[in-house]
């Protein structure tokens, strides 16, 4: 996912620094929403990797949300930026912090740790691109 995200990041950052794509006012005050919903979502690593499982899953699914909301309400390239960004996210939709007990799962599986920290840090990645991309 990490990996994913960063390669979309850069590209975003690169076509707003050559000029090929320029945000309007509205895309400015919603990349801005979103990457401070992003950073309030998903904390410093050190603090974050502390928390209870459930509750960083928890954690990774709203910003999910925070990317559904907020290309619900865009057009153009950043409408396929988080498009492209929320589908590098979707394994997190098949994950479980708990165990399954009785019955299934649906599919749902438990990540490993370092998939939760992947996860963490391509938010992390995404939040930092959108602040750069209203200020650019």
């Amino acid at each position: 996912m990490l990996r994913v995200v960063e390669e979309l990041a850069d590209e975003a950052e690169r076509q707003v620094r050559e000029h090929a794509w320029i945000l309007s006012a509205a895309d400015h005050a919603l990349a801005a929403g979103a990457a401070a919903d992003l950073r309030a979502l998903i904390g410093p690593p050190d603090v974050h990797e502390e928390l209870p499982l459930v509750d960083r899953l928890a954690a990774l699914r709203q910003a999910l949300a925070v990317l559904a909301v907020t290309l619900a309400h865009v057009h153009g390239r950043l409408a396929w930026f988080l498009g492209a960004a929320a589908t590098a996210l979707t394994p997190v939709l098949h994950w479980r912090a708990l165990a399954p007990g009785e019955g299934p799962t649906f599919g749902a599986v438990q990540p490993t740790l370092q998939q939760y920290t992947d996860g963490e840090d391509a938010i992390r990645r995404l939040q930092k691109s959108l602040a750069a991309l209203t200020t650019a």
